[in-house]
């Protein structure tokens, strides 16, 4: 493993278990622990710990600080609380994805922003760069942080013994600030990147190691970034890099609640989207399911049933809950219709698919 990738807190603690390391968006990250399918299925079942100490912050703060935030995002910032957290996209002026990001607003002139690891110094030059008219700060504090995933149906039973207040109506979203969580101060919030219920831990970098240990006293199953992947792509969750991107728009990447065009506050790229939401995207991502043997692979073309190309598979794997192989694809808009067949260029074969609801889950 390179030493020039970046390492969490940790790194060695992985490296001591036998996990297999890989590199991924600059840094040395587990990809398996046990095995794959091992780990996702104890997602599902009851509960698997993730380390997301990669993930970027960057803090904004001042007395423009709601200003900036809400010229930087599509979503509307509003809404923000202090215990009620937004999934958001960070747009270009043409709409397309920068990043896709959760924002936290801890204070009336202080935003936690937590973007993708691969993503954080393009995110914080971009943020920058805007902030030059506004008196607010913009500072990368990722280094500050240490952060945990624990997943699954259990997982707020476990965490509700080991925290000092009462988790058991947090919605999506919702966040508490100062939680003693095993002693240690913490910020609690009810997300994560699965489809099933858990929480992501913001932590002192420091204290990582320390709650990753606790929590494997129970039974928790620690996981990587392959069931993380697997996990994500059966709940119908986007991936920066692959589904999202710079020239993809929250409306053609099947993220158009984090998108609101319509307000009354100017944000990047406005004007691209109010177009879209009123007249509609020319592509929109959807779900496919293989009816032959093949897994849709990024980048694989989707075609019709006479040959022409319709679009393209942005993820792919063969789902662990079901054994289908299942993907997403971002096709020409006029080309939709659910339950219609495609085919999916695998090499040199053309093989049959149907295009389904993104999430997999319930099937």
């Amino acid at each position: 493993m390179s030493n020039e990738l970046k390492k969490t807190p940790l790194y060695q603690t992985f490296v001591n278990s036998g996990a297999k390391i890989v590199e991924f968006g600059g840094w040395a990250m587990p990809v398996q622990f046990s095995s794959i399918k091992e780990e996702h299925n104890a997602v599902r079942t009851e509960i698997g710990l993730f380390d997301v100490s990669h993930m970027g912050e960057i803090l904004i703060k001042g007395s423009d600080a709601a200003k900036l935030v809400q010229y930087l995002l599509s979503n509307d910032t509003e809404n923000l609380t202090t215990d009620k957290a937004q999934y958001t996209a960070l747009c270009n002026e043409n709409g397309g994805i920068i990043d896709d990001l959760i924002t936290y607003k801890l204070d009336e002139n202080l935003y936690l922003l937590v973007v993708n690891a691969g993503n954080t110094d393009k995110d914080f030059a971009w943020m920058k760069e805007n902030a030059e008219k506004f008196d607010a700060e913009v500072i990368n504090v990722s280094n500050d942080y240490g952060q945990l995933a624990i997943q699954g149906p259990n997982a707020r039973d476990l965490v509700q013994q080991h925290v000092d207040v009462d988790v058991s109506s947090m919605k999506p979203f919702e966040f508490k600030q100062n939680v003693a969580f095993y002693g240690k101060n913490v910020i609690l919030s009810q997300s994560g990147y699965t489809g099933e219920d858990g929480f992501e831990i913001y932590c002192d970098a420091d204290d990582a190691p320390y709650l990753w240990n606790k929590l494997l006293e129970h039974k928790v199953v620690p996981c990587g970034l392959g069931a993380r992947d697997t996990l994500r792509l059966e709940a119908g969750l986007p991936l920066h890099g692959q589904d999202l991107s710079e020239d993809i728009t929250p409306y053609e990447a099947g993220i158009a609640f984090a998108a609101k065009p319509l307000i009354e506050a100017d944000f990047i790229g406005k004007s691209v989207l109010k177009e879209q939401k009123e007249h509609g995207s020319k592509r929109r991502t959807v779900g496919l399911e293989m009816i032959e043997k093949g897994i849709p692979r990024t980048g694989y073309e989707v075609l019709d049933l006479d040959g022409n190309q319709i679009g393209v598979v942005t993820s792919g794997t063969q789902s662990p809950l079901t054994g289908k192989s299942i993907g997403l694809a971002l096709i020409n808009r006029d080309a939709f219709e659910m339950g219609k067949e495609v085919l999916v260029q695998v090499r040199k074969r053309q093989v049959k698919a149907k295009i389904v609801k993104k999430n997999q889950i319930s099937k």
